[in-house]
């Protein structure tokens, strides 16, 4: 026998053992995502909702959908140009850099900056027509050293502290700056005011009406003064739901957009929205484990029966919390999987024993529908303590997502 032969025998043995040693039943041929998390937008789901908010407030009323941190992961470009057809005023942002990608992209409508201010900022504010949210005297004087000469007059919004005491002047502080600023020869032109609740979802809305006074009692000093703004607003999601006296005549939605209206166990919410996002992946390796064996680090989980262990190529850096070990569950076969383990970083281990022949490759819901059932942002939210606001970003920024 010659040394090539010898070599292709022993290869073929070793490809009979290969065979001995796998899994008595083979997985189902699938196919599999190419990345472990797979987060799809449904832009017809966003405008629907949209299109609710519309017919909820008074048709003189503007909106402003609020689309800051990449539109609460759903994306803000694909975001921006679904709703810029719909008749919005404008988009609001929470920092420069996310209007410049915006204007960058082609929306053209005004992108009003909502959070602080650097002088740094200025430039390219003036230079990219983003319209700023001024809370602070120094920024106003640095604007007007910067605007040329030759430009129009350039809006900005003044913010007013009505009892949030996060950003904003105090009601004197800006009234003398508008009675400044309203002279015909200022480079600027106050185009908003505007304030924002600190506690509107909660069913106690004492605090709430405090704040809509006291900017109701300004908007009336600027108005004795002679002083015309023409954009007023103060209601965010909460507001429009639950407070139709703040709505005014322009509305800031923020998380309603995306489906998740702010709850008050008193009150369900008024309009129906639906969730515009959802999140899927697949069963990565199964193991069978025999009963006292543990799951995960620090052994936090051991089998009390002969279990069927599905690993899922997800975990904390995908936006899913350790936290969620013990308490959560995912969807597979439209029945709910408990996670079980540890949650590593980028592996989840969740309990298929009870589920009928599952297979390396089957969809894997995290976020949404299957058959029956469903998870929620809301649901995550319960689950972690924490608001959906805080879900949406953590997943839907953590992977390509894919429009539909």
């Amino acid at each position: 026998m010659t040394s090539s032969e010898k070599k292709r025998r022993k290869y073929s043995r070793f490809k009979a053992k290969l065979v001995n040693l796998s899994p008595s039943s083979p997985s189902r041929t699938k196919l599999t995502p190419r990345v472990p998390l797979t987060v799809c937008i449904h832009l017809e789901t966003l405008k629907a909702n949209f299109q609710q908010i519309r017919r909820f407030v008074s048709p003189s009323t503007k909106i402003l959908p609020i689309i800051k941190a990449d539109a609460y992961g759903h994306g803000a470009i694909s975001v921006a140009h679904t709703l810029a057809s719909l008749g919005v005023f404008g988009f609001g942002v929470a920092s420069v850099a996310e209007g410049l990608l915006l204007r960058e992209h082609h929306i053209h409508t005004p992108i009003i900056i909502m959070g602080p201010l650097l002088g740094d900022h200025l430039k390219d504010i003036i230079h990219h027509d983003l319209t700023p949210v001024i809370s602070r005297t120094d920024i106003i004087h640095q604007l007007l050293t910067q605007l040329p000469l030759n430009k129009q007059p350039f809006p900005i919004h003044l913010k007013i502290d009505t009892g949030l005491h996060r950003l904003g002047f105090n009601a004197k502080e800006a009234l003398a700056l508008l009675t400044t600023l309203s002279s015909s020869t200022s480079p600027i032109t106050i185009q908003g005011l505007l304030t924002h609740f600190a506690d509107a979802d909660n069913p106690d809305s004492s605090l709430t009406n405090q704040q809509l006074h006291q900017f109701q009692a300004f908007m009336k000093q600027v108005q004795e003064q002679g002083i015309h703004v023409p954009l007023h607003h103060m209601a965010n999601s909460a507001g429009i739901l639950f407070h139709p006296d703040s709505h005014l005549n322009m509305v800031r939605p923020g998380i309603m957009l995306y489906g998740y209206p702010p709850a008050q166990e008193d009150s369900p919410p008024p309009i129906q929205l639906q969730p515009v996002m959802e999140a899927k992946t697949y069963i990565a390796h199964l193991r069978t484990l025999e009963p006292g064996e543990v799951v995960g680090y620090n052994a936090l989980f051991r089998t009390r029966r002969l279990s069927q262990i599905a690993v899922l190529p997800v975990g904390y850096t995908h936006g899913f919390p350790r936290h969620l070990t013990g308490i959560g569950h995912v969807l597979i076969q439209g029945t709910p999987a408990p996670i079980i383990g540890k949650i590593c970083m980028d592996m989840m281990m969740v309990d298929v024993t009870d589920m009928t022949n599952p297979a390396i490759g089957d969809d894997v819901v995290l976020l949404g529908k299957q058959g029956k059932k469903e998870i929620t942002a809301q649901d995550l939210a319960d689950w972690l303590n924490t608001i959906p606001y805080e879900i949406l970003c953590g997943i839907g920024g953590k992977t390509n997502r894919t429009y539909l």
